[in-house]
């Protein structure tokens, strides 16, 4: 079959977190983060699930890392765990957690895999929690900043790429305002303290990696959307713009411009963040890379009830939207829209999609795992990929969400997003076929 094409030296890789994989959760002086509390409280998480055990790989990394040899991956991103290095997440360095990560950086060199580290996604210590909020206190965007700089003062010798945050609108907004995850305040005056503190500690921690490792390339991953009105009428083209302001060009814009959209702070003038003067210069620090984690779009509708907001966005499109092969969820076009603009409005970054992925109902049948929907969405998303290449977007990488079936968040182990399938009560894997697909489609280019 035909191969989507990229250029010489494109990493293909895939994604992680600490806390869905790793386990251990408090194994060799390993501190509580908020999703170890989080997780053990009643009705959090679907079928009580937790991420104690995960999928063990702080027991074992070896046999995944075999297995994305065996694949062909060049690349593998994951992230530290800022409890397990710093179990208060300031102060004393557990060493065995820092030990545990120099190990994994050399099993994958060792495999002629690149690591690209993220330093936090999302596991915040439960005892910066307790002292200041989290990055609700602005004191945690200064700790983030000296965390960042004993990863990379123990691994920066070998590693090169650094993402700082995963996903600070997740995290700010279903961690703060909604209180679906970790670490489960119901808040929305707490949302643009939280996501200007996550930037704010971006800019500091760019800052320290800079200083340590002249050579290192790095970046920020932002999920991004698409976002489309749920109708053609102007209060829903407003509820979408405003959305676009909210999930999308709040972060760009102060990252690219060093200003957030005047626009969104005017209609949110009682939630605006308390921005100290030299705030947006530290958060426009320049960067090496844009991460994007690009899974679908979103559509927004205008909702008359919700002060100040008046607007919703859901993840299923209308009544008989949908994509002919993927389904209502499948929008693998997307990927062009998102690079188009990053080209045209953001001074055309250089790219790495750092998740993207779909959910599929995998079973073992006779020792094989046959997810052909998987296949198709990864064959269709990295065709529109490869084309906005073509169309001039300088996009040097792509990481699968995920490399095994993992700790989903707020859908425990019901989701299974991974090209390894893990039966969670033996932890044995079985490559799947999409993986297999991914494997011929590296050789092809």
């Amino acid at each position: 079959m035909t191969y989507p094409k990229f250029p010489k030296g494109f990493y293909f890789g895939t994604a992680t977190a600490a806390y869905q994989i790793e386990g251990g959760w408090n194994a060799d002086g390993k501190g509580p983060s908020t999703w170890d509390v989080f997780t053990h409280k009643p009705g959090k998480i679907r079928n009580a699930d937790t991420g104690d055990v995960a999928c063990n790989t702080y027991g074992d990394f070896q046999t995944d890392v075999d297995l994305m040899a065996k694949l062909e991956l060049n690349a593998y991103r994951f992230s530290t765990a800022w409890s397990r290095v710093l179990p208060q997440g300031k102060g004393q360095v557990n060493q065995p957690g820092l030990d545990y990560y120099n190990r994994l950086v050399d099993a994958l060199l060792e495999k002629n895999i690149t690591p690209f580290i993220t330093l936090f996604h999302w596991d915040m210590p439960q005892a910066l929690f307790e002292q200041y909020r989290g990055f609700a206190g602005r004191e945690t965007a200064g700790y983030f900043a000296d965390y960042a700089e004993i990863i990379v003062r123990a691994l920066g010798d070998r590693v090169k790429h650094w993402i700082t945050l995963n996903e600070p609108w997740e995290h700010a907004f279903f961690g703060h305002f909604v209180g679906e995850h970790a670490p489960g305040v119901i808040n929305p005056w707490t949302y643009f303290k939280v996501a200007h503190h996550e930037l704010l500690g971006h800019g500091l921690a760019v800052e320290r990696i800079r200083g340590l490792s002249p050579d290192a390339q790095v970046g920020i991953t932002l999920s991004q959307f698409p976002i489309y009105p749920l109708a053609e009428t102007p209060a829903h083209q407003d509820a979408a713009q405003f959305a676009d302001l909210f999930m999308n060009r709040f972060y760009l814009d102060g990252l690219y411009k060093a200003q957030y959209p005047e626009a969104l702070l005017k209609r949110l003038w009682p939630f605006r963040p308390k921005v100290l003067p030299g705030d947006m210069e530290i958060i426009s620090r320049p960067t090496d890379f844009l991460g994007v984690n690009y899974y679908t779009r979103q559509f927004a509708r205008h909702v008359w009830y919700l002060p100040f907001f008046r607007s919703w966005v859901d993840r299923d499109p209308p009544p008989g939207v949908r994509h002919p092969e993927l389904g209502p969820q499948g929008y693998p076009q997307g990927m062009r829209e998102l690079a188009k603009r990053y080209r045209e409005e953001y001074g055309s970054p250089v790219i790495y999609i750092t998740e993207n992925g779909a959910v599929t109902d995998d079973t073992v049948q006779d020792g094989r795992v046959r997810d052909a929907y998987r296949q198709k969405y990864l064959e269709l998303y990295l065709g529109e990929l490869s084309q906005a290449i073509q169309e001039g977007s300088d996009i040097r990488g792509y990481f699968v969400w995920s490399l095994v079936d993992n700790f989903e968040w707020a859908s425990g182990y019901a989701c299974r997003m991974g090209l390894i399938h893990v039966d969670h009560a033996t932890q044995k894997r079985t490559v799947k076929d999409s993986a297999y697909w991914l494997r011929e489609m590296i050789r092809a280019n």
